[in-house]
């Protein structure tokens, strides 16, 4: 008889048990659900891609800086 190697153990070990699963593949499922809906969707729309509208990274830089200073100015007192 031929021992498996630890890496192929393992790996049957996670298919195994996610095929014996009832109430896990539906949790599994709305977890897939919710990423999707986070990353594809509501990322564009909370997360716009201000850096994107400078052509040069030193244009970037600035920015980031100036706005990096701008809120440090609003919080301290």
């Amino acid at each position: 008889m031929k021992k498996e190697s630890v890496p192929m153990r393992i790996i049957h070990f996670y298919i195994e048990g996610f095929r014996s699963m009832t109430l896990g593949k539906t949790l599994w499922l709305i977890i897939l659900i919710k990423l999707f809906i986070m990353f594809c969707i509501l990322k564009p729309f909370f997360f716009p891609r201000h850096l994107g509208q400078f052509k040069e990274e030193t244009e970037r830089q600035e920015y980031v800086s100036d706005e990096l200073i701008q809120r440090a100015e609003l919080i301290t007192p």
